[in-house]
């Protein structure tokens, strides 16, 4: 006889289908989260690279700014030697100009003056002194201008004064050195323009 199934086949096809869709969304389910893990970690090896990159950007920054500020300090203390290198040769050009200023106001001072006080600021020279007469000032101020060494005299202050019995006039004379370059051994203005 023949065999007839009598269970219904629409329950055994509905079935069948509901476990192929679970199946199928088992499927999609496994393969989305093994999606969204190698997502992640894709990601995270690009993040871990690129944090790696910028640790090594920020320690060579560091190192170059190190460099840069040791840099920096080297060039401070050349600015340093070289100013002073220019200090002393300032100094040492300027040393024997001192003793001719000093012999040039030796020779041009009048009789009937008297120095009190010299001192020197860069090229300003401030005499102080006493002068018999305005005449003797005068005088000496002619001679200044006619040196070799210094120039332009400007009378700063006189004031007449009268001390045991005599009339003095006390002075205050500012002059400007004259700044010399020597050539060949020679110190002083008359070596700017000699000619061997």
């Amino acid at each position: 006889m023949a065999r007839i199934n009598l269970l219904p086949w629409r329950e055994e096809r509905r079935r069948e289908r509901k476990q192929q869709f679970l199946l199928n969304a088992g499927i999609a389910a496994v393969c989305a989260v093994a999606a969204i893990g190698l997502v992640h970690v894709v990601y995270q090896n690009i993040i871990d690279y690129q944090t790696a990159r910028n640790g090594y950007l920020e320690s060579e920054i560091k190192k170059r700014d190190k460099t840069i500020a040791e840099i920096r300090d080297l060039e401070k203390e050349k600015q340093r030697l070289i100013d002073r290198m220019r200090a002393i040769e300032t100094l040492q050009t300027s040393r024997p100009i001192i003793v001719h200023i000093f012999d040039e106001l030796v020779s041009t001072l009048p009789e009937g003056i008297s120095l009190t006080e010299i001192t020197q600021s860069s090229n300003a020279i401030t005499i102080k002194g006493i002068a018999e007469s305005n005449a003797r000032v005068s005088n000496f101020m002619r001679n200044v201008e006619a040196s070799k060494w210094v120039k332009k005299p400007q009378l700063n202050i006189i004031e007449t004064k009268d001390e045991k019995g005599r009339r003095l006039n006390n002075f205050t004379l500012i002059i400007e050195q004259i700044s010399a370059q020597p050539e060949s051994g020679e110190t002083g203005p008359d070596a700017k323009g000699a000619k061997p």
